[in-house]
Parts: structure tokens; C-alpha cells; sequence
């Protein structure tokens, strides 16, 4: 039985296929030299009402390669829609939480620009949902 807002387990395996699939789309993508539809791609249909940390850790990959992929940050956000902003906010802390010296510097260089875009709003937003996590 599912807790009410959440997925079940009889759906875990759907998402899983999903996110398979998006990652094959995503390199698909990055082969045609196309990261900031990567990055949407990545970002769409994120499992964020799932509490299985399985499908969490594999979204995790496919959004950090498209966030990797990213040269020029001020040219991504000429076109990545604001719908995106909150959700791409938690994949950076998520991403900070790693440690990793050039995921931690890329997050880092997303994130003030995010900030400069979005507001402190999208700060606040991230960090206090905790229901709807990465």
C-alpha cells in the first residue's frame, strides 16, 4: 500500500525503465552537442514522489552527466524554462553533497547563476520541501 502521494513499489520498476530510456535520449543529446536539452530531458519526469532511493540515485546519474555537459551556463538559462528551476535547485545541492571536486565546482558555478535567475526563493523552495526530494 502506498503512502498517500507516493508511488508503490509495483511502480518502481516502471520508473526504472523510464529513467533508462531518458538516459539513452540524453546521450543520444550530448552526442549532437546538445546539453541544455539534455539537462529538460534530465530534468522531466523526475522521480521526486518516490521514496525508493534506487530510482533516486539513477535519475541522479542522468541529470549529473547533462549538468556536466554544460559550458556555458549564461547560454543554458537563455533556455531553460523557469519550470525547471526548483527541481535543477535540488539536483545541485544534491550534487554539492557529493564531495566531488568538479561536480562541487560545476554545481557551484550553476547555482549563482540560478540564484541571480530564480531569486533566493528557489533556495528557500528546495531546501524545505521535504516530500518532494531528489
Amino acid at each position: 500500500m502506498a503512502t498517500e502521494g507516493f508511488v508503490d513499489d509495483e511502480n518502481l520498476e516502471a520508473i526504472v525503465t523510464r529513467i533508462e530510456q531518458k538516459s539513452r535520449k540524453i546521450e543520444s543529446l550530448l552526442r549532437q552537442s546538445k546539453p541544455v536539452e539534455a539537462l529538460k530531458t534530465a530534468l522531466e519526469g523526475s522521480p521526486l514522489k518516490t521514496r525508493d532511493e534506487r530510482c533516486k540515485s539513477a535519475n541522479w546519474i542522468v541529470v549529473h552527466r547533462a549538468i556536466m555537459a554544460i559550458k556555458d551556463v549564461d547560454a543554458m538559462f537563455s533556455s531553460l524554462d523557469p519550470e525547471y528551476y526548483d527541481t535543477l535547485m535540488k539536483y545541485l545541492y544534491r550534487g554539492l553533497a557529493t564531495g566531488d571536486r568538479p561536480t562541487c565546482d560545476q554545481c557551484l558555478k550553476i547555482h549563482e547563476k540560478l540564484t541571480e535567475k530564480a531569486g533566493l526563493g528557489c533556495i528557500l523552495r528546495s531546501l524545505a520541501d521535504t516530500v518532494n526530494t531528489v
